[in-house]
């Protein structure tokens, strides 16, 4: 009987890159040295490698070298479309440019844990990077996405649907389309909602396939009291529909790895 490849997801990592070495070096997914141990295992990041960290332009380039070790090996490495990445994106393009909705691009993406610095250091090579990152993907049975809400069904009906939808629109200059994404990016806390939540579940589940929904965004000890300091696993709620994957590690977390037991990629 042939083994399942490993599976594995990680959290907001939110610029700090020496934590992110410790999470996957006490995974056996890299070696001292920071290289790709993990064979031909899979590793998703769940978006949001970016802002309130000191390293966020490194953590790119280093899940970036991560990419690219992994398929070397047969592995797989890859990362969703987080609200951060869109903001650091939208300042990038817009500036100081506003619809009227609400603050700048470059206000809104400094006001969310942007660095200013960070924005010249961004190269052809990052920005195609992170325009080309998809929004949702099914790894087998498990629905991945970074915001715990249904604003993606504004933008398809399908997963196919909404990662290219969203890419298209990456790639305009259509500053009204861009800032409505993200205030939508902004909503949280959809599925744990105390009246609604499950029907929410539900239905999109029901519209982008998969059992169960895992997602970041919002960190775990803000749903379930205490300090981020504390939060060492994932919170599993809605009787097992949702797992929540963001440790928190910009609020003094560790952070940690969820492996996905008998899970395979079918993107």
């Amino acid at each position: 009987m042939q083994q399942e490849v490993p599976v594995y997801v990680i959290g907001d990592i939110h610029g700090h890159l020496r934590a992110l070495h410790k999470i996957l070096h006490e995974a056996h997914l890299i070696n001292h040295a920071h290289h790709w141990t993990g064979g031909e295992a899979s590793l998703w990041f769940i978006g949001d490698l970016v802002d309130r960290g000191p390293d966020s332009i490194p953590v790119i380039d280093y899940v970036i070298q991560l990419q690219h070790e992994a398929q070397e090996s047969g592995g797989h490495v890859d990362c969703l479309l987080g609200n951060h990445e869109l903001l650091m994106l939208g300042a990038y393009q817009f500036g100081r440019r506003s619809t009227g909705l609400s603050s700048n691009f470059i206000t809104k993406w400094r006001h969310n844990g942007g660095a200013k610095t960070d924005l010249a250091k961004l190269s052809n090579k990052h920005l195609t990077w992170l325009t080309e990152r998809p929004a949702m993907a099914i790894v087998r049975d498990a629905l991945l996405v970074h915001a715990d809400a249904t604003f993606y069904t504004r933008y398809g009906r399908s997963i196919v649907e909404v990662n290219e939808t969203l890419k298209t629109l990456m790639k305009r200059s259509n500053t009204l389309a861009w800032e409505e994404l993200i205030e939508e990016f902004a909503m949280r806390g959809v599925f744990n909602h105390p009246y609604g939540g499950k029907d929410f579940i539900e239905r999109f589940l029901m519209i982008f396939g998969g059992k169960q929904i895992i997602h970041g965004h919002t960190p775990i000890h803000t749903m379930v009291g205490g300090s981020a300091k504390k939060v060492t696993q994932p919170f599993v709620y809605a009787d097992g529909q949702c797992v929540n994957v963001d440790g928190g590690i910009y609020m003094g977390g560790s952070g940690f790895i969820y492996q996905l037991t008998n899970f395979q990629i079918t993107q």
